[in-house]
């Protein structure tokens, strides 16, 4: 299977700190790939290198087999950051239409409701983005990520926050996109959400990769243990 995202020899250094260090993975075409660490590994740096958000000290970081351009329309991204970026003061439907209008959806209302709904927000429809809660605003913001329906879907912590039914509800709109062929590179501290729609992941601390593969073979690389123990083991926990 081809890969749309291939990261070769990555290194990047911010002055005299180098936070990743000669890494390379790749995404397949239509897979869920688990991009895994603790806070502070390079996670969050190597995706913004992959979107030109930051210029890599070394190495290449390829989308479709290029350099990614944000005006090239043949490979749409979808990516929900960590941190929230909606119009705070503006109503929900009215932030969704636009958004949708600037992904050139023809009938960005249509496809906002039906999206509410399906979430449990239609009746916040008219509420202002800063009256709704932090899980509320998480799912208005991945609507706005997927409403053009991407080819490469990122979500950085998708679930933060959310309790075990709004998580799964998640989960399952993920999963609807894989099956539609969606390439996803998911960052999640949650190896359950890994077991369960991942096919393969890699595990930074440092910047350095500690694990890579598929989940059955990082789980064989590391004695059959569960992904959550190869965390703590990675990371220098005490098994007691």
């Amino acid at each position: 299977m081809k890969s749309i995202v291939e990261v070769k020899n990555f290194k990047m250094a911010f002055g005299d700190k180098t936070v990743i260090k000669d890494l390379s993975f790749d995404v397949k075409k239509g897979e869920i790939f688990g991009l895994l660490g603790s806070n502070g590994s390079g996670k969050t740096t190597t995706l913004r290198a992959l979107l030109g958000f930051y210029e890599p000290t070394g190495g290449e970081l390829l989308v479709d087999g290029k350099k990614y351009d944000p005006e090239d329309s043949s490979v749409t991204i979808g990516y929900l950051p960590e941190e929230r970026g909606l119009y705070r003061k503006e109503s929900v439907i009215d932030t969704m239409v636009y958004f949708g209008e600037l992904k050139g959806l023809k009938n960005p209302r249509d496809w906002s409701m039906k999206y509410l709904k399906r979430v449990g927000l239609l009746d916040k429809a008219n509420m202002k983005v800063e009256k709704l809660s932090g899980g509320q605003q998480q799912k208005v913001q991945l609507g706005i990520t997927i409403m053009n329906e991407p080819k490469l879907l990122i979500l950085d912590e998708p679930t933060k926050g959310f309790d075990p039914i709004n998580r799964r509800l998640l989960m399952n709109i993920i999963d609807e996109l894989h099956k539609k062929g969606t390439a996803i590179i998911m960052i999640t501290h949650y190896m359950d959400e890994v077991e369960r729609l991942c096919d393969r992941a890699l595990l930074l601390k440092d910047g350095v990769a500690r694990a890579y593969g598929s989940i059955a073979d990082i789980k064989k690389e590391f004695g059959g243990k569960s992904l959550d123990q190869i965390f703590v083991d990675v990371y220098g926990g005490v098994d007691e």
